[in-house]
């Protein structure tokens, strides 16, 4: 709880002014929110009227402001890794992302999911964040988990880009 001056239309009247009591926005986290069930219900309203296409629209719609971050971040400094950006990017809305060097790349990691409950009924909210993934990485990246599917952690491999040097189908020089 905090206190703060009462709210008064018109004339304020004599003496202290009063107080009122309000949740902080911590308190009101105490209390069972039904945000994840208001969205699924309107998802699946917008699904059944517009078709899941509707829906795709959507979830793609939902990463425009993640997107567009990631941009002003490449362009302010175009030497900085491209997957070091994407974290920045995603950290604003709370993903706590991290990266996790692997022998064939990068793991993106993303230790929290805003929407994991909505995702989990509609996986289309994944795999348009894996899409967007590839297209700003430039890699054919890959899921491996989701917090959404019942992992702990949503996990996308972000393959190493294979020099032509190292390709396999690359014939030996005679």
């Amino acid at each position: 709880l905090t206190s703060r001056e009462e709210r008064v239309y018109g004339p304020r009247g004599r003496g202290r002014p009063s107080k009122v009591f309000v949740l902080t926005d911590e308190g009101r986290a105490d209390f069972r929110q039904a945000y994840d069930d208001l969205a699924i219900a309107a998802l699946r309203r917008l699904s059944a009227a517009a078709g899941p296409a509707a829906v795709r629209e959507l979830a793609t719609e939902r990463l425009v402001e993640v997107e567009a971050r990631f941009r002003g971040l490449r362009d302010a400094d175009p030497e900085r890794p491209a997957i070091a950006a994407l974290v920045e990017a995603l950290a604003v809305d709370g993903y706590a992302p991290a990266v996790r060097p692997v022998s064939s790349g990068d793991q993106l990691l993303q230790h929290h999911c805003p929407v994991a409950n909505v995702a989990a009924e509609f996986p289309i909210m994944c795999e348009v964040e894996t899409l967007l993934f590839s297209r700003l990485l430039d890699s054919h990246v890959q899921r491996l988990a989701t917090i959404a599917h019942g992992d702990g952690v949503c996990t996308t491999h972000v393959p190493r880009p294979v020099r032509p040097a190292d390709h396999p189908n690359r014939k030996a020089a005679s």
